[in-house]
């Protein structure tokens, strides 16, 4: 005790908040837990309760590390009875919204302890709208350093309605009228009469939204550094995650016989009509929109002519390889870091150099599609499902928007000079061989989730289990032995990238290598010591840092956490800290039953010079995106990929590459665990 005492005599308050003993992971694992469970109601926790009635968030302004300002401005709104209220749908690109939200994830941000952040939650979520609460609260887990080891529980256990039909959740609700324990089926939105919808409808998956929702959590477009730090190549992230959607996409078309999606376009109709069979927990259904509708502007966010302006002036930019500052003043964009320029420009982030010339069109898309049922607000409609990224991916929009977006960026990406011998040699490396253990194929899985937290209840009658059960694509587990001979002397740091593309369309017609390419899939990407000599690298498919494992359930969570805290024992969930990558269960494509061809590509190449960090060859959890400091990898995304290939020989002479087919297959293989 007394060397603690000396030790704060010593080095001050600053220390304080360190030293006193900080909660527990378990401690904390407990107040998220209960902070999100059944957001819709009063809260259940005895000491979030107390917390709510008795808190003064304004009372002692010490702890907090902005003196209070955050808190003062939201106690305000409060308390003038600005704040949206509770009961309401909520939407991220509505700009009050998205300003009530921050305001308390400011406020969360501004606390130096754990017990004030708790406190301030707890008084807020009694006092402000659901869904902002729960944004700022996934946002605030996500960013304070804090929080760093605390698991978020599921997303669409957290609020089902977002990720769950309609029809599922009315028989939720007949369920717990009825007190009995129910398991109920749930189905995918596309209709077995569109068979564009029908075939690729699995990948409209709880997990995959739930990875779009968590990367745009990590790397918001409203992001300012004064909220923490600088977020590493926020916009070429934005570039990538978007690419790498976009080309799974297709990759699942072609398995199911399927063209690959084709881009929106402002001056056409929007081809594909959708009926989302989803409806907010408060605001009614989720708007429908007919089939070939023409493009309207949208009162109060943009005229189509708007955005066919924005696109032709980032265009232009990327033709003269330059962007035009708000100063007049131009970036180049002509090298690898022009990507990460461009990214902020067409999202459009907080980070974008000039967003009254460039405007927003990622963002200001997003809404326009989403308004097209009722662009001139005649029926006072919420949001559509473009709206959200919870729910995007089910407007089958969304890709073709993505695939449109994805174009501009490469023509920016076949602007720049294709990379040469040298810039690809790793020398005195080659790669002798590359084999699977393991057959590549998928089959489906049903997956439950619980729908508690999407029905209202009452404290004085015990929940019954209300489960719904989806089928998710899975594969078998195989790993990659990679055979690399190292003739230059000494031992050698290196980087391994894998990556597959499509082999032939839907057609059977091969893509040329350069097409090819563009629609490459990253499959792992990791570091290793090579000693002197020839070694066998094995990586298994449940290694591969592009992803991420299935969080457990809401109620796991709450159980392994009580039984930390009551037994004292350690609460181990570190695999799940990270919940940015794409779903584990989605690492390859469906593929079909005569095998669906792929390109396998086996990149390695000179750690030394590719790292950012030290160290990787040692770190298990390379995380794809992760928010926090520097992002290990100094090569651009999709490197070597991501220039145009003007002569693929290249590719075959460079011997630290290896190109080989490999097939993966699909029996239609359906496990069921009822």
């Amino acid at each position: 005790m007394k060397s603690t005492l000396l030790l704060l005599a010593v080095a001050g308050a600053a220390l304080l908040s360190v030293a006193s003993a900080d909660a527990s992971n378990a401690q904390k694992q407990h107040d998220v837990n209960f902070l999100l469970w059944k957001v819709n109601e009063h809260l259940r926790d005895e000491t979030h309760k107390g917390y709510a009635k008795t808190f003064d968030p304004e009372a002692d302004k010490s702890h907090y590390s902005d003196n209070g300002e955050a808190v003062h401005r939201l106690v305000k709104e409060l308390k003038d009875n600005r704040l949206l209220e509770q009961k309401h749908w909520f939407s991220l690109f509505n700009d009050r919204h998205r300003e009530e939200a921050l305001m308390l994830f400011d406020v969360l941000m501004h606390c130096k302890d754990w017990e004030t952040a708790v406190k301030n939650a707890a008084y807020f979520r009694e006092r402000m709208n659901e869904g902002e609460f729960v944004y700022a609260i996934y946002a605030a887990v996500i960013h304070h350093p804090l929080a760093e080891h605390v698991v978020l529980p599921p997303l669409y256990e957290v609020t089902p309605h977002m990720f769950t039909n309609t029809e599922v959740i009315q028989e939720a609700y007949a369920a717990k009228m009825r007190q009995t324990p129910t398991k109920i089926k749930s189905s995918f939105t596309g209709t077995a009469r569109n068979k564009e919808q029908r075939g690729v409808a699995y990948f409209e998956d709880i997990g995959m939204n739930t990875h779009h929702v968590f990367w745009h959590l990590e790397f918001p477009f409203w992001w300012k550094d004064s909220y923490s730090h600088k977020l590493d190549r926020k916009g070429e992230n934005f570039y990538w995650v978007h690419n790498q959607l976009t080309v799974r996409f297709d990759a699942e078309r072609i398995s199911n016989f399927l063209d690959p999606v084709e881009e929106l376009q402002w001056d056409k109709p929007i081809h594909d009509g959708f009926a989302p069979h989803t409806s907010y927990k408060y605001g009614g259904a989720f708007p429908s929109r007919p089939d070939d509708t023409d493009f309207e502007d949208v009162d109060g966010v943009a005229r189509v002519r708007d955005m066919i302006i924005i696109d032709s002036r980032i265009r232009d930019a990327i033709a003269h390889g330059y962007i035009i500052k708000e100063d007049g003043s131009h970036i180049d964009i002509m090298n690898d870091h022009g990507i990460d320029v461009l990214g902020d420009v067409i999202e459009s982030s907080l980070y974008s150099p000039n967003a009254q010339y460039y405007g927003a069109l990622h963002n200001t898309a997003h809404i326009m599609l989403g308004r097209q049922t009722d662009p001139h607000g005649k029926y006072n409609m919420p949001p559509g499902v473009m709206e959200h990224f919870e729910t995007a991916t089910r407007d089958p929009g969304f890709f073709r928007l993505h695939k449109y977006m994805d174009n501009i960026f490469r023509e920016h990406k076949d602007s720049l000079p294709s990379y040469t011998f040298d810039d690809l040699d790793f020398k005195g490396v080659s790669v002798t061989n590359v084999a699977i253990d393991g057959t590549l194929e998928t089959y489906f899985e049903d997956f439950e989730y619980s729908l508690l937290n999407a029905v209202d209840d009452t404290e004085e009658i015990a929940d019954v289990d209300i489960d719904t059960y989806v089928p998710r694509l899975d594969h078998k587990e195989f790993s990659y032995n990679i055979e690399i001979k190292n003739e230059k002397g000494s031992e050698a740091l290196a980087t391994i990238r894998i990556f597959a593309w499509p082999h032939a369309d839907n057609n059977g017609v091969k893509f040329s290598f350069d097409d090819g390419r563009w629609g490459a899939v990253e499959l792992d990407k990791f570091w290793v010591k090579l000693s002197p000599g020839t070694s066998t690298i094995t990586r298994k498919s449940t290694d591969s840092s592009v992803t991420v494992h299935d969080v457990p359930s809401f109620k796991t969570l709450m159980e392994k956490t009580e039984a930390a805290l009551s037994g004292g024992g350690d609460l181990d969930l570190h695999d799940y800290e990270s919940a940015t990558g794409l779903p584990n269960r989605f690492l390859l494509p469906k593929g079909n039953h005569n095998g669906m061809e792929f390109d396998l590509l086996v990149c390695v190449t000179d750690g030394a010079a590719d790292a950012a960090i030290a160290d990787l060859h040692t770190n298990d959890d390379f995380i794809h995106y992760g928010a926090n400091g520097v992002y290990p990898d100094k090569r651009p995304h999709g490197y070597p990929f991501d220039r145009h290939v003007e002569d693929e020989r290249i590719f075959e002479q460079v011997t630290n590459f290896h190109h080989s087919h490999v097939k993966i297959y699909h029996h239609g293989e359906h496990i069921h665990h009822h």
